[in-house]
């Protein structure tokens, strides 16, 4: 099948070799890279499918329009906008390209808490020898109850990671049910208070979504074990900030170790940059090599299977934005 192919600009730059690429990979890809406002509205007009961000305004001009293939696992707010969510168009995102490099920087997280690591490195700057050995210190992941929130790809492989420490591994999915290698059971989203009160470590790796919007706020910190600890990998807006300050100034959990954040860049004046029980990381959990390369894998296997009318991968529920 012939059809054409738009990439919405304003275009990466990991994205310059692509066109020629897909040009040799896929059979009757008639690839657009439009530079101007009326380049743009030519384009679209044309397309069949497209990879990019589509407003409003830019989808209007998209009347057949039938596959967009999202640039993220879990693309920018507004990026799903009641227009596009109407539209008839298929939606598929980069879910699964970079799941090792986000689970291994989860488990930094997780053992840089366990280990009190944040308040050692504070200690190495003011050159305070301050060696703490109450049984209390840390936290044995041996002895350990983790609960990782969102059992996708990486919430499977960061269960799967911690396991090996020991640790018993529960997950809360929406849509998994089987427990993934190294978790002990999965429990769907209405049982998440109970299983907060027995555990020790709650890893949250879920998108950004209607429903996920301010999971973790006053009432849900209230709900977890006393003492617990709080690692988000997944999207900031699942975590209210203030709730989670107060949580922490409270004692009510032992630390939080956050790579996304409900506002970024962070403000410079919030509380959490200089908190004792705090570990920030700026949204870098996905960085490592091949990342470009295995987004264009993801990208030319669908455009393979668009062309032979074949299941796309990777497909998103655009009523739940993932």
């Amino acid at each position: 099948m012939t059809f054409t192919f738009v990439l919405v600009p304003p275009a990466p730059e990991e994205t310059r070799t692509w066109p020629d690429r897909l040009a040799r990979a896929v059979p009757g890809i008639d690839v657009l890279i439009p530079q101007g406002p009326k380049d743009v509205e030519a384009a679209l007009g044309r397309a069949d499918a497209a990879y990019g961000t589509l407003t409003p305004g830019l989808l209007a001009m998209a009347d057949g329009l039938r596959w967009l293939q999202a640039p993220q696992a879990g693309p920018p707010p507004g990026f799903y906008h009641p227009a596009l969510v109407s539209h008839p168009v298929q939606v598929t995102n980069m879910r699964d390209t970079y799941t090792d490099h986000v689970a291994a920087h989860t488990l930094a997280l997780v053992l840089a808490l366990a280990r009190q690591i944040p308040r050692y490195v504070r200690e190495q700057s003011a050159a305070h020898w301050a060696p703490d050995w109450s049984d209390g210190a840390i936290v044995p992941l041996g002895e350990a109850r983790a609960l990782v929130v969102g059992t996708g790809a990486v919430g499977a492989e960061i269960g799967r990671l911690l396991a090996a420490f020991g640790t018993r591994v529960d997950g809360v999915d929406a849509r998994v049910t089987a427990p993934p290698p190294g978790f002990t059971r999965i429990v769907p989203p209405d049982r998440l208070d109970k299983v907060l009160g027995e555990t020790d470590i709650v890893i949250v790796t879920v998108p950004h979504t209607p429903r996920t919007e301010g999971l973790f706020d006053a009432d849900r910190f209230a709900s977890m074990k006393r003492g617990a600890c709080l690692v988000n990998v997944g999207r900031g807006p699942t975590v209210r900030l203030d709730d989670l300050v107060a949580a922490l100034d409270a004692g009510q959990l032992r630390g939080a170790a956050l790579d996304v954040m409900e506002c970024e860049p962070l403000p410079a004046d919030h509380p959490l940059w200089r908190h004792p029980r705090a570990l920030l990381t700026p949204h870098v959990a996905g960085a490592g090599p091949h990342a470009a390369e295995r987004r264009f894998e993801v990208l030319m296997e669908n455009a393979q299977r668009f062309a032979a009318g074949r299941p796309l991968i990777n497909v998103v529920d655009k009523t739940q934005w993932f």
